[in-house]
């Protein structure tokens, strides 16, 4: 009999993803004559729109009938104090993936400052459950996959929504399948038996970042003409500005609900 694993699903959820983002890349833009359009193509840079759109309408769905209303619960039985730790440990058992991506870019005293990090918080942090690095000068950032392509120089391919993830691109896709084989945390309960503590940790981790956003996410959608398009901008915005390491913006929601959002005094 087969053992079905966190690890034997990851790399089946992986390979469609991988051949999505593929197929989004070789979407065919507009004729090369047509200025105007090419001009609207490339700042859009959205081909794939009618599908997104469909793809959109169900994660909104989604959140609307579940996400949302957990999150919501969350946020009125669990004091801001216990949100705090709970989000200090998300940010903690991401320092081995924003350590190596910082190594993969070539930034030493990134590495270094996450190194150190993870060693304060992990040791006199209470196993993370304390930022204690933060108030000693050595502030959260983060980094992923998606960031280290684009590091390299792989094009972030054209905008692409995927299924209750939300906002992605072939890139950052293909990066998010790379963090789900490489995490280091879910390796080890994967390869102890213990997948529970893998999908407790996703389902946290996507129940504090809804919490985070609860109120931006009401204002760009009440404030918004179009809804989907302005989530699209902002998605945009914000992965160009984690790529370049700038400050955080803090009305935009970040890639996806695989990774936890540092408070937003902190940097990228």
């Amino acid at each position: 009999m087969t053992t079905i694993t966190y690890r034997s699903i990851a790399a089946r959820l992986a390979a469609p993803l991988f051949v999505l983002a593929l197929a989004a890349g070789c979407a065919t833009p507009p004729p090369a004559d047509d200025a105007e359009a090419v001009a609207e193509f490339e700042q859009v840079n959205d081909p794939l729109e009618p599908m997104n759109r469909a793809i959109f309408d169900f994660n909104d769905a989604v959140d609307k009938a579940l996400i949302k209303p957990v999150a919501q619960g969350y946020r009125a039985v669990v004091p801001a104090y216990g949100r705090e730790r709970v989000r200090d440990v998300l940010n903690n058992l991401r320092s081995p993936i924003i350590f190596a991506n910082d190594v993969l870019q070539g930034e030493p005293d990134r590495a270094m400052a996450t190194l150190m990090r993870f060693a304060f918080n992990t040791g006199f942090g209470v196993g993370g459950l304390f930022d204690v690095a933060s108030p000693g000068g050595i502030p959260y950032h983060d980094e992923d996959f998606g960031q280290t392509f684009a590091v390299w120089g792989v094009g972030e391919g054209p905008y692409l929504v995927l299924p209750i993830l939300g906002p992605s691109n072939p890139r950052d896709a293909t990066g998010l399948a790379a963090e789900w084989l490489a995490d280091p945390f879910d390796l080890w309960m994967d390869n102890t038996g213990r997948d529970f503590a893998i999908w407790t940790r996703a389902g946290v981790g996507g129940v504090d970042k809804r919490e985070n956003y609860l109120d931006t996410l009401d204002e760009i959608e009440k404030s918004s003409v179009d809804y989907y398009a302005a989530m699209r901008s902002l998605y945009r915005q914000r992965r160009a500005a984690d790529i370049k390491n700038g400050p955080v913006i803090d009305k935009v929601p970040s890639p996806s609900l695989s990774s936890s959002d540092a408070p937003s005094n902190t940097s990228n």
